[in-house]
């Protein structure tokens, strides 16, 4: 699995858009520093057939080795067989309950990619493809965001062919793609 973290802000994500010429859109929000935070991981089964899609996310909350313990836990609760996670080298990762975790599974074996490396990790398209996704939009609340998040992780979970491009997009050697 290739796991990681990101954010979502309540203020909107600015991207070019089109509009009638001479009707420059404008996008109106409350200045709010409210965010979302999110941990996610990209599945491949070990004969590459099989793509998932797994998200927890924290309103309001920064993501520590914590949460990132209790995620892995319940990952481990719906794959079978060995794990091996793929991940950045952050703080979060080396937590104590992180390593009491792997310390007590032996069947979790974590791997780190290269410092800098973003573009290896395939957890980085999902995230690409949602705050795209999200770009222009406006939330009222954290509430609204939560919603636009859940539905779009959901639909993203249902195209296998989309989260095969996200593998297929990532620079990892031809070796790891399915």
């Amino acid at each position: 699995m290739f796991l990681d973290e990101s954010g979502f802000l309540l203020i909107p994500n600015v991207r070019r858009t089109w509009a009638p010429r001479g009707q420059t859109p404008r996008l109106r929000h409350r200045y709010r520093r409210d965010k979302i935070s999110a941990i996610s991981a990209v599945t491949l089964s070990a004969r590459r057939r099989r793509l998932g899609l797994y998200v927890h996310f924290h309103p309001d909350q920064n993501i520590t080795h914590v949460e990132v313990a209790v995620f892995l836990r319940a990952l481990l609760r719906h794959l079978r067989g060995q794990v091996i996670v793929l991940w950045d080298g952050g703080p979060i990762h080396k937590g104590p309950e992180v390593r009491r975790l792997r310390a007590r599974c032996p069947r979790l074996h974590v791997e780190r990619f290269p410092g800098y490396a973003p573009e290896l990790n395939p957890d980085e398209f999902v995230w690409a493809y949602l705050k795209t996704a999200l770009a222009n939009g406006q939330p009222d609340s954290l509430r609204d965001l939560l919603a636009a998040l859940c539905r779009l992780t959901r639909r993203v979970r249902k195209r296998p062919d989309l989260l095969r491009s996200f593998v297929t997009a990532s620079d990892l050697s031809v070796s790891l793609r399915p």
